[in-house]
């Protein structure tokens, strides 16, 4: 990764869902397979009008979990096709990956301010292995409480604002890289000045991380 050099980051914010957890996307493909859908319906109906979609509404809490089932059924229902919203909100809850948690803990050690921005539809359990994960993170930001979603810059000021708060002194987009799997929501983050990685490959993202940090991430400490 070019740009800042070893050590340009005091802080890290994470995505959730395709960084700490695998991506759902792994499960709406598989879905789709099973149904019979076209390959990628639904990441096309998530894209479609992305800030007003159902799904966008839904991560704003706008829509409780029926309204989402029936917008989003009727969006599919309009390009001629029927699924199950039901099955696709079980895709959410991916599988936790190992080596993410452990990167995380040597950051806590080492001792940077650690955030979660999320966008999701209902609040996180603080509970049970979820919660032992936040547990880890000094702010925990996700789009259903705030009321707003990436790619709306909003959510990423809001993120600084409750990191700085939980620290005890201000931290600024500068000062933080920021890991996300989608390059629409890694777009505002770099616009607002975060060092920002796209988490394709795990094992790279790490890499790449443990030059800004300035010592590794990526292999047992």
């Amino acid at each position: 990764m070019s740009g800042p050099a070893a050590g340009a980051v005091s802080a890290v914010v994470f995505d959730l869902g395709g960084v700490i957890t695998e991506s759902p996307m792994t499960a709406f493909a598989a879905y789709e397979r099973e149904a019979g859908l076209p390959d990628g319906l639904i990441r096309r109906l998530n894209s479609t009008d992305p800030d007003a979609n159902a799904w966008a509404r839904f991560e704003r809490n706008e829509l409780d979990v029926a309204g989402f089932s029936a917008a989003f059924e009727a969006e599919a229902a309009a390009l001629g096709h029927r699924l199950s919203a039901a099955r696709v909100l079980a895709a959410l809850h991916g599988e936790v990956r190992q080596a993410m948690v452990a990167a995380v803990r040597r950051l806590r050690e080492a001792g940077l301010p650690l955030a979660i921005l999320s966008n999701n539809v209902a609040p996180m359990e603080r509970t049970g292995r979820l919660g032992d994960l936040l547990g880890l993170f000094d702010a925990v930001v996700e789009s259903s409480v705030e009321g707003v979603r990436k790619p709306e810059p909003e959510i990423y000021r809001r993120a600084l604002d409750r990191l700085s708060e939980a620290v005890g002194r201000r931290i600024e987009a500068t000062d933080c890289a920021y890991l996300d799997d989608l390059g629409i929501n890694l777009k505002p983050a770099r616009a607002l000045g975060f060092s920002t990685i796209k988490v394709v490959d795990p094992s790279v993202a790490l890499a790449e991380l443990s030059g800004l940090v300035g010592f590794p991430l990526d292999h047992a400490a």
